[in-house]
């Protein structure tokens, strides 16, 4: 098991489970191969009869239970697919299946294509997680809430600020994965230690021309012992989820009774517990933050082995295959829930006014500060205002009545201005204009994804 599933995990992946499929692989392999040897032809690096022959061959002439056999036989990986696919030809495509390269040129540039794919998939994820949000910010934009620094009350903010922050960070999440795109999804044609030793000056152009039928980059230096693109690569889906895994910590503990602000919508019939009734629990989170936590780990694991010895390391590419398919296993079972929590999520915009005003009012004493330091100077009115904001956490008092007992606070402002200043609603600053003006990006950056996915 690489991801971690649960019941959450029965969600639409839009097809990315088949996509990382055994049958999907070799349908790949089948794919390259066909690629390999059409691009062979058109250089004349081998007849033009025999390309089409390959090319011709289906998934379905394979004969998988023999390749089965061949490899419990030989004890390779790849070999037994070479022969069932010379096989599976008819004419002289026999003679030059495979021609010029080796195992990993094969099933490196087959799972980047594959990567490739699944990354579309991705995408159409981000831009509805985007749309989302965007609704979110947008419908929350004037909601007050408490802002919390070092886990305690600091100063109000809206939720749809908060939410922009999301919002932002997908953003950049989204330029990366895009930006990465092209040293990412190459195709590798160097044979055995990258440099077209079996097929010499011809090899480039047959690379180029296997990476443009694919839909990819040719690399430039196509080296088996290059593995950096795909440590980025999990680099940043490790980003991507890492904003999907904070929104998710925030839902969970948010969520608890004693804070009710935002909760996962409860679907009617839906267990929490086979033992106490009552339990509600945050399925989606837990799986956004289980996941991405596993997702973390892999790009360490990467790098490590990224610097292994010489051209060529079957090691390296054994856990690197690895870390890939579970990498992009483990970000399907985030997106897959961060897209109906960002679509179902409960706002409790009650509990959130009753969060904020918990404080009696000291929620807004730096705005009382500042009122106070435009006639006394910011650190005399720090000192008065730290004195009257302990009166009140030592206390137990009202904020309100703290001040109105001061006769110089009551000489500088009225019962009502004060009132006026101690309102959570009167303290949020530009959170209401940035939450709107984020909505609007990522409904802009939704239709323009979309858009390019076609």
């Amino acid at each position: 098991m690489r991801a971690l599933y649960d019941s959450k995990s029965k969600l639409d992946d839009r097809g990315i489970k088949a996509l990382l499929s055994e049958t999907e692989k070799y349908r790949t392999w089948l794919k390259v191969e066909a690629a390999l040897a059409l691009a062979q032809a058109e250089e004349g690096f081998i007849p033009r009869e025999a390309a089409e022959d390959i090319a011709s061959v289906r998934f379905e002439d394979l004969d998988l239970e023999e390749m089965d056999r061949i490899k419990a036989r030989v004890g390779h990986g790849f070999v037994p697919f070479v022969k069932v696919l010379v096989k599976a030809c008819r004419g002289e495509g026999a003679k030059y299946v495979h021609y010029g390269v080796t195992t990993q040129n094969i099933q490196q540039t087959s799972q980047l294509y594959i990567t490739k794919e699944v990354n579309r998939v991705f995408k159409s994820f981000i831009a509805d997680i985007l749309d989302n949000l965007g609704t979110l910010a947008g419908d929350n934009a004037d909601t007050v809430m408490a802002g919390r620094t070092h886990g305690k009350h600091a100063i109000p903010i809206t939720y749809g600020y908060k939410v922009s922050v999301y919002i932002s960070e997908l953003l950049n999440s989204l330029e990366r994965l895009e930006e990465c795109e092209k040293r990412v999804f190459v195709a590798m044609m160097g044979g055995a230690v990258g440099g077209f030793n079996a097929t010499g000056r011809p090899g480039r152009r047959i690379q180029e021309r296997v990476a443009e039928t694919l839909g990819m980059r040719p690399m430039d230096v196509p080296s088996r012992n290059m593995s950096q693109m795909k440590v980025e690569y999990l680099m940043n889906l490790s980003l991507l989820c890492n904003t999907l895994h904070k929104m998710a910590e925030e839902v969970y503990y948010t969520g608890v009774e004693e804070f009710s602000e935002v909760s996962e919508s409860f679907t009617p019939g839906t267990i929490g517990s086979s033992t106490m009734p009552q339990k509600i629990n945050p399925k989606l989170a837990k799986g956004i933050i289980a996941n991405s936590q596993k997702l973390y780990s892999l790009s360490t694991t990467g790098l490590y082995s990224a610097v292994r010895m010489f051209e060529g390391d079957s090691s390296s590419y054994m856990l690197f295959d690895g870390l890939m398919e579970e990498g992009l296993e483990l970000a399907t079972e985030v997106l897959i829930r961060g897209e109906e929590l960002t679509r179902t999520l409960h706002v409790n915009r009650e509990r959130m006014l009753q969060n904020v005003n918990l404080n009696r009012g000291l929620d807004n004493s730096e705005y009382v500060m500042m009122n106070v330091a435009a006639k006394l100077g910011k650190d005399k009115a720090h000192e008065l205002m730290y004195d009257k904001a302990m009166k009140v956490e030592l206390e137990g008092r009202d904020y309100l009545s703290v001040l109105l007992e001061d006769d110089g606070i009551t000489a500088m402002f009225s019962e009502e201005e004060l009132r006026s200043m101690i309102d959570p609603a009167s303290y949020t600053g530009l959170c209401s204009e940035i939450a709107a003006e984020m909505a609007g990006k990522a409904k802009a950056a939704a239709g323009e994804l979309r858009a390019r996915l076609g």
